[in-house]
């Protein structure tokens, strides 16, 4: 499973100058004479001829390059991006959609064992519930993309399969319009996803992701099944911590029975005792020792196979568990002060001087980041959670 939905109202996009001539660079030659090379592919995969007569109408858009060359930055916390996500009107619908559905949810969940509250929060989250599905031309969006030399191998592939989706006859051309990255419905799948696990739950023919409602919450669940997800266990738990724990276990690497977790004196939410039993989780900690807890148990993986955001993989199944009638998250053990962005791009650097290979300096907390942060803090004898802090900074300056 790919993570499909990039959610770009997660990142504050600002604008970059991208310079005219820019795409023509990647040696690809004129646009056009690109395109007629994308019609042969096309055509070799079997798309009809009167399908690939809708490429006469792709136009090249350096908006769409812009966008996607921006420096998206994410910078909220848990708590700040859930407590804006998750909030009472989108419990409200949420709730709504799940009565209302019922029925069809039930069906799925005998179907692909995912239960409702788990795919109506990604429904919520990506488009309010089909609200805001994006108002971009797709072919021109991936075309652009695909003909751009920064990620021409990601989006070239979901060019061809946009077309097969339309060859197929399951969206008509003026249908295909979606976000700016091309993510096409309700739950903004892209089209390879939409082509190869879209499931046509309403049984009229065609997989239908903008407007049928069973064939978009079928789809979410086909989905995350073939993403591994497994059925009837928990994916995510709130829970409390005893401030002496040993906080190198808390790791989303590291898994341990819950026996073994309440050995060591994780209890439920409202104190009480967690399941003593054999299933695997791992302590989420995503603001640190200060902050929430949680057991991750292994269908949180899927959370991330979505969206390799943690804070917005968090978010997402922490809203399932509220609308399957969790309460809402507490605010830890004490206060976090968390970093900005310039404080964690500094860290990175501090980092990538100590020979730590921690990928893009972004400025963002990432699985690269927080597998370093932790190591050094086991160096200096900090609390291992993984979360940066400004004390960690400042030991690094000094380093």
């Amino acid at each position: 499973m790919k993570p499909k939905a990039y959610f770009t109202f997660l990142a504050l996009l600002g604008a970059l100058c991208v310079p005219a001539n820019a795409q023509e660079e990647c040696g690809h030659g004129s646009f056009h004479s690109w395109l007629d090379g994308v019609r042969e592919e096309a055509e070799a995969q079997g798309v009809s001829s009167d399908t690939l007569r809708v490429l006469d109408d792709v136009r090249f858009d350096q908006d769409i390059i812009r966008r996607d060359r921006a420096q998206g930055v994410f910078s909220q916390t848990f708590l700040e991006f859930a407590g804006r996500m998750v909030n009472a009107n989108r419990m409200q619908v949420g709730a709504s959609r799940l009565k209302k559905h019922k029925k069809i949810f039930d069906e799925i969940e005998q179907a692909y064992g995912v239960p409702g509250p788990v795919i109506t929060a990604f429904w919520g989250l990506e488009t309010d519930y089909g609200a805001n599905t994006g108002d971009f031309n797709t072919l021109n969006a991936l075309a652009s993309l695909a003909y751009d030399c920064r990620r021409p191998d990601k989006f070239h592939p979901q060019l061809i399969y946009a077309l097969r989706i339309l060859d197929r006859g399951d969206l008509r051309p003026q249908e295909m319009i979606g976000a700016w990255a091309g993510e096409i419905g309700q739950v903004q799948f892209q089209p390879e996803d939409y082509f190869e696990r879209g499931v046509d739950f309403d049984n009229d023919g065609r997989i239908d992701l903008r407007n049928s409602v069973p064939d978009v919450l079928a789809s979410s669940a086909n989905l995350l099944k073939e993403g591994g997800w497994r059925a009837g266990e928990p994916w995510l738990e709130e829970v409390s911590i005893p401030r002496d724990m040993d906080w190198k276990e808390a790791d989303l690497a590291v898994r341990h029975p819950r026996s073994q977790w309440a050995e060591w004196g994780v209890r439920a939410r409202d104190g009480g005792k967690i399941k003593a039993d054999d299933l695997e989780a791992s302590l989420l900690l995503p603001m640190g020792h200060n902050g929430p807890a949680f057991l991750a148990y292994p269908n949180f993986s899927v959370y991330l196979d979505w969206n390799q955001s943690l804070v917005y993989a968090t978010t997402a199944a922490y809203f399932a568990t509220r609308l399957a009638g969790a309460p809402p998250v507490s605010k830890g053990n004490g206060e976090v002060a968390p970093m900005g962005v310039k404080q964690i791009l500094e860290l990175q650097k501090l980092l990538a001087r100590q020979g730590y290979d921690i990928g893009k300096l972004d400025g963002i907390i990432g699985t690269a980041t927080r597998s370093a942060v932790k190591d050094v803090q086991i160096k200096l004898g900090l609390p291992a959670d993984s979360y940066p802090t400004p004390e960690l900074l400042s030991r690094l300056r000094s380093m």
